[in-house]
């Protein structure tokens, strides 16, 4: 039976999955092994999705080849730190994910029936959830001794016309991937306080 009363993680856990975790923009010449990546995504994957759709894609960019098809749709302040990570996730979303209901949600033969031919739904749905699975995947590098440095700056469509020319597949954000450089990093930015940006009601 799952055990539902949980002992919080350490601080070592925490201080390493949150509160000295950074966003690096350089990193260190050291490979990331494919096996590493594998066991990054079957961690992510784990995390709740809105009827376990699971509609994130996740390519990452490796090879130079891969890189110099990236390169085009990068903005210029971001291109050189990326090209020279060891890895960039591509997080993107799937406009067909409902294809894979009847799989990931068995229990409900109707699940499909309530994202096809809805595109309003696939949209918010794909976007909401990978945006959540590419957290996810952040947390599950942490946690396996990855560095991380996600970001938005590059052009959507460039991208999807390069790595998603079916049209079927919608990148949302990238992340590199490493083993971070802490001579890159400058004093960590304020954040709010609780009062701030919380409620209890």
């Amino acid at each position: 039976m799952l055990d539902t009363l949980k002992a919080p993680l350490t601080d070592a856990a925490l201080r390493q999955l949150f509160l000295d975790a950074r966003t690096f923009n350089a990193f260190l010449d050291k490979p990331v092994s494919d096996d590493l990546l594998r066991q990054v995504a079957d961690l992510m994957k784990m995390g709740p999705t809105a009827a376990n759709s699971g509609p994130a894609r996740i390519v990452f960019v490796k090879s130079a080849a891969a890189k110099q098809k990236l390169a085009p749709a990068l903005s210029e302040g971001n291109r050189d730190k990326t090209l020279a990570a060891p890895v960039t996730a591509i997080v993107a979303y799937d406009l067909e994910f409902y294809v894979h209901m009847s799989k990931l949600f068995p229990h409900n033969p109707t699940a499909r029936s309530w994202f096809e031919g809805k595109p309003a739904a696939i949209e918010a749905t794909g976007f909401r959830n990978s945006s959540l699975q590419g957290a996810y995947l952040m947390l599950a590098a942490r946690a396996l001794g990855l560095d991380c440095g996600p970001m938005s700056g590059f052009d959507n469509a460039a991208l999807d016309a390069a790595f998603f020319p079916d049209g079927k597949v919608k990148s949302n954000f990238i992340c590199n991937l490493g083993y971070g450089d802490p001579a890159s990093l400058f004093p960590r930015s304020p954040r709010l306080d609780f009062e701030e940006f919380c409620t209890i009601a």
